[in-house]
């Protein structure tokens, strides 16, 4: 049983960036090889099921907690961070296994036709990376916030305490060993499960945010590239030609990226939903714990700040992809084809290239956002939205308390 491996068009292995390497061991999210086996498969899907099962036992766990300190709000707002995490980690991973093999084709796509290959655009792909500084950020914040998690099971032994390692109250009795053992185990699988999902999901998507910006750069350089190439040969009876077959090159190669984008909102439009909906309250939550006990444990400030920064780093990538998109139209006009059109002694060919700038500038004047079921934009105006949003929620919690 093999996970999935990136490969480029030419068949050589995609280096991946750590915070993908470390998605790709992810069992429920990354989906397997084409070359797997059926008996695999299904082996494969009754361990994603065995670990959404352990997620439903933590959910029960952490959901009998909130109901008990329902009228002790610091203590019931202990819980809820943690809680709206897990549930929106259980809507995500369930969307997710009901769409393994889209996800599948959308890497392979992305991988041999999209991705910024670093030997062959070396400047494009520092850019590129430059792009995704702060979303490495993100995946280096949630990392520090798991380890209070994952380290909580070491400070029980040195302390010689039965600690939970989440606000939680277990349906059985636990006072046996050889339940607790299991019990803070899986607690710390939960962890780690989910943490790989938010920061992985998350630099995926900004990895192909990226990417997807660089190759419409790219685009627009071979385009100009080109049509100086044209206007320097100065062949003026076929001008007009070698300008309407690159516009129409070009504009295969900006469909293609358009569907691309599509295919990328069809997928990725639930788990956003879920992603950017979750946010307002799961930040109020968050600051709220960190103010009231600033003193506390680092988990809930890590995570505020990850979760903070993830957002604006999502925005901003789509946001400058959105501009990118939007310049196409533009791209088209200023093309120089009036200067073509100026030289160019075919008048035939000259009203054939004049069809194609107009069909050009008609099919690219619409921008293209990625959204979460045409509710959220993944943009930076979203962004500050939520993040007021949040703000709000938290200034209502604080005059209560």
């Amino acid at each position: 049983m093999v996970r999935y491996v990136p490969l480029l068009a030419n068949g050589q292995r995609v280096k991946l960036s750590w915070p993908l390497t470390l998605f790709r061991l992810n069992h429920i999210f990354w989906p397997l090889d084409k070359s797997t086996s059926t008996k695999w498969r299904y082996f494969d899907y009754f361990l994603a099921f065995v670990g959404w099962t352990i997620l439903m036992i933590q959910n029960d766990s952490e959901l009998r907690y909130l109901r008990f300190n329902w009228n002790n709000l610091d203590l019931f707002l202990a819980g809820v961070p943690t809680y709206l995490i897990l549930v929106e980690g259980q809507l995500r991973s369930v969307h997710v296994l009901l769409r393994r093999t889209q996800l599948y084709e959308i890497l392979h796509k992305f991988f041999s036709s999209i991705y910024v290959d670093r030997q062959v655009e070396p400047q494009i792909y520092q850019k590129v990376e430059l792009k995704l500084l702060l979303n490495r950020v993100v995946s280096a914040l949630y990392l520090v916030a798991v380890s209070g998690y994952v380290l909580s099971p070491v400070v029980m032994l040195v302390k010689r305490r039965r600690d939970f390692v989440y606000s939680m109250i277990p349906p059985i009795d636990v006072e046996s060993l050889y339940i607790f053992v299991p019990l803070t185990l899986s607690s710390v699988y939960v962890a780690l499960q989910i943490v790989s999902m938010e920061f992985g999901e998350t630099a995926l998507l900004c990895e192909l945010l990226a990417h997807l910006r660089g190759r419409y750069v790219i685009l627009k350089r071979d385009m100009d590239a080109s049509v100086e190439k044209i206007l320097k040969a100065h062949q003026r009876p076929h001008m007009a030609h070698q300008m309407r077959l690159l516009l129409v090159q070009t504009m295969r190669r900006n469909v293609e990226l358009r569907r691309f984008c599509a295919q990328l909102e069809e997928h990725f439009a639930v788990r956003i939903f879920f992603m950017f909906g979750f946010s307002a309250i799961l930040l109020c939550a968050l600051g709220f714990k960190t103010y009231a006990s600033p003193s506390g444990t680092y988990i809930f400030p890590m995570w505020f700040g990850a979760k903070t920064v993830e957002l604006l780093s999502l925005g901003i990538l789509g946001t400058d992809l959105a501009y990118m998109v939007d310049l196409q139209s533009t791209m088209y006009y200023q093309s120089q084809w009036e200067q073509v059109l100026y030289y160019s002694t075919n008048s035939r060919e000259n009203l054939r290239l004049m069809k194609v700038v107009a069909l050009a500038i008609e099919l690219n004047y619409k921008p293209f956002y990625l959204k979460g079921l045409s509710y959220f934009q993944v943009s930076i105006q979203t962004v500050i939205k939520i993040l007021q949003g949040a703000f709000s929620y938290f200034t209502f919690l604080t005059s209560m308390r």
